[in-house]
């Protein structure tokens, strides 16, 4: 994959978004993102951009800039930069047809996942790169992989990025991903794991009815509120209140 060579571009993507802070949006965003000691951002940086500004900018730049170049935003300390960087690539997937340079945004993404380390900077962009690629080129063990791992934000990679599967109408590989993590103990998990399965029953209501019968009583609360939210009330009622 070839682009024009510009040197400056990353830093000109940095004045950019430097230019576009806005401070009390840095001082509020450590606060959302959690970064205090022992919480799952810890010691994230933030300049204050908003993503719509942030978008606007990748997709001014993401032409201008090569994956061995754009690899330096991604593992920035500052949280709009990896965010930015991840825009860049998503425009990159979608731009190309070529089965060959899709490959290799996907090995950049894959080789970068420490720098995809918060739940925002997971759920924008692991399904239109990962999640995509895997469905159309039957590599799903790619996201099992992950959904095996360790790490939590791997295991939200491979959750989140089954939301392209939904989307094709296919369910099997979310399911398997929900329950290997069904009781995981970080509340992040939870939300996925439930987002996922409420996606899946906005797709197909039955395909959720059917799992939900056969776990509901083993999720965690708040996995089951976020997976029935879009049922009907008195469903909704039948499922917190364990009469099914």
């Amino acid at each position: 994959m070839s682009y024009p060579e510009t040197n400056s571009a990353i830093q000109e993507i940095k004045e950019a978004l430097a230019i576009l802070s806005v401070p009390e949006k840095a001082a509020f965003f450590p606060k959302f993102f959690k970064t205090g000691k022992g919480e799952y951002g810890e010691g994230d940086l933030f300049l204050g951009v908003k993503v719509p500004d942030q978008r606007l900018v990748a997709k001014e730049f993401y032409a201008k800039v090569s994956l061995e170049e754009l690899s330096t935003l991604l593992s920035s300390e500052y949280h709009e930069h990896r965010l930015t960087a991840l825009f860049i690539l998503i425009l990159k997937f979608e731009k190309t047809k070529d089965k060959e340079d899709q490959y290799e945004i996907v090995e950049f993404y894959l080789n970068h996942l420490p720098y995809i380390n918060n739940w925002d900077l997971v759920d924008s962009s692991c399904y239109k790169i990962l999640g995509q690629y895997c469905f159309e080129n039957q590599q799903e063990d790619l996201l099992r992989k992950l959904s095996g791992s360790d790490e939590m934000w791997h295991k939200r990679i491979a959750v989140v990025g089954t939301m392209h599967h939904i989307k094709k109408g296919s369910f099997e590989l979310t399911k398997e991903f929900v329950t290997r993590n069904l009781k995981h103990p970080h509340d992040l998990m939870h939300k996925a794991n439930g987002w996922l399965l409420r996606e899946m029953g906005q797709k197909n209501e039955k395909e959720l009815i059917d799992y939900l019968n056969k776990y509901y009583k083993d999720m965690p609360r708040t996995c089951l509120r976020y997976a029935i939210e879009k049922l009907d009330e008195n469903l909704q009622q039948d499922y917190l209140k364990s009469r099914i």
